[in-house]
């Protein structure tokens, strides 16, 4: 086996490694306890013999793993419960039930799901404990537009925010502000039932507010803030008309803003974090380390375009081969968060095959260097591989076979590049959803 090709074995393993650090079924079982009647969750203690029901709902892409979990646990305390969860990301439950929905693109099933969430919240009072799980993808699995709005314009509404390049953040800003449910809005719904939310976190530093927007915790962004956006991306006339009459009368005090912090229904709300792209980085050093290679956590939290993060990949791997800063080799950076690309092409791919794909025109020719990039929840834009992985001969292998790397990185084009190669990463739902992990390995 040559050297690279231990490299390239070594990061799949060490991905393997982080994803198992961050799976649900067991960040939920480290977080849930049951002592007699007591429930403890994370720092907080409640006690089950004073409580008359308790019930679980959510959505996101690892909702059926933490809902399993919940049952462990729970068992006959637990009377019903309502997951939305993507297409083909399911796992056997006693009786909670998974309704399966569209992502990156809420569909009608979502808005089901959705209804029956609400439908069951509005049943509770004070003597019931609710759970809710949530996870990456939860913004798009549980839609429910406010009235004048429609499926459709949501749609629509989702497709021009992926395809401008606006950060998650800005993006559930606006998905807020026309939903029923998220920005608090659950929260609401729940009061004054006692109200746990377990999170899986997929957004750069944790922040609960735009975890899957932040159903159950306050909301500080507001209509105002959703109209700077739109006029940011130059998205002012292009939206559909209901959901941009919306904001305008939001903002001029005619719509119902979010609730926000001290409001009410937040006094029997605890919010935890049970697993974070932190922990997965963390995994993966250790994994790198015990295979003998220095290693270096960049960042948890780097995002920005895309291309423009490989290139400053490539240049760390040239630094290394030349000057052994920041580390000699063997080396393997670490990093994670979630880059953007804004879409100018027509091709197939997604984030993490795109910076492969930039990364691997930097590194051409460089011997024993390995660039590795993936989604921890399997899935890399509208495509069935969670990312892609390159060394310094990837450009050349692929002009043998007759494709230009800079012709398919214009059009937006890694998935088809990378196939042809054999090196896009197939995983398959993972369960766990903690945004991407990339590797730079120099042997």
């Amino acid at each position: 086996m040559s050297s690279v090709e231990v490299l390239r074995d070594h990061a799949r393993a060490i991905f393997e490694e982080a994803l198992k650090a961050v799976d649900p079924f067991e960040a939920v079982l480290r977080h849930v306890r049951i002592e007699k009647d007591r429930l403890r969750v994370g720092g907080h203690v409640y006690d089950l013999a004073a409580l008359r029901n308790v019930y679980v709902v959510g959505a996101g892409k690892a909702g059926a793993a933490m809902s399993a979990a919940l049952e462990t646990p729970l068992g006959d305390r637990l009377k019903s419960g309502i997951v939305n969860v993507k297409y083909d990301h399911t796992a056997p439950t006693r009786c909670v039930r998974l309704i399966e929905a569209g992502h990156p693109v809420p569909d009608e099933q979502g808005v089901a799901g959705a209804k029956a969430i609400v439908d069951l919240l509005k049943g509770c009072d004070a003597s019931d404990l609710i759970f809710c799980v949530l996870s990456g993808g939860g913004s798009a699995l549980l839609p429910l537009p406010v009235p004048g709005v429609g499926l459709s314009d949501k749609q629509t509404l989702t497709c021009l925010l992926l395809e401008c390049g606006a950060t998650i953040n800005e993006i559930n800003t606006l998905r807020k502000h026309v939903s029923l449910v998220k920005g608090g809005q659950l929260a609401r719904l729940a009061y004054p039932a006692t109200l746990v939310t377990l999170i899986l976190s997929d957004v750069i530093d944790d922040p609960l507010d735009i975890i899957a927007s932040g159903p159950t915790v306050p909301d500080p962004s507001t209509f105002a803030n959703c109209l700077r956006i739109l006029e940011k991306y130059g998205l002012s006339g292009r939206l559909p008309g209901a959901i941009e009459n919306h904001l305008i009368a939001g903002s001029r005090g005619h719509a119902m803003e979010t609730p926000k912090s001290g409001d009410a229904v937040f006094e029997k709300v605890c919010n935890v974090v049970i697993a974070s792209n932190l922990q997965a980085l963390e995994a993966a050093q250790h994994g790198a380390t015990r295979r003998g290679y220095r290693t270096l956590i960049l960042s948890s939290a780097i995002d920005g375009e895309t291309r423009e993060i490989a290139r400053i990949y490539a240049a760390m791997a040239k630094e290394i081969r030349r000057s052994g800063h920041p580390l000699p080799p063997p080396v393997c950076i670490v990093s994670g968060g979630e880059t953007t690309v804004t879409i100018r092409g027509k091709g197939k791919g997604g984030r993490n095959q795109e910076f492969a794909l930039a990364s691997a025109m930097g590194i051409d020719g460089l011997d024993n260097v390995v660039v590795f990039s993936a989604g921890t929840d399997g899935t890399d834009g509208p495509t069935d591989a969670a990312g892609a992985v390159a060394d310094g001969m990837t450009i050349a292998r692929a002009a043998t076979l007759g494709y230009e790397a800079e012709k398919h990185l214009t059009d937006n084009n890694a998935y088809p590049f990378f196939a042809a190669l054999g090196d896009l990463i197939v995983t398959g739902p993972t369960g766990t959803n903690v945004m991407d992990l990339r590797l730079l390995m120099v042997g």
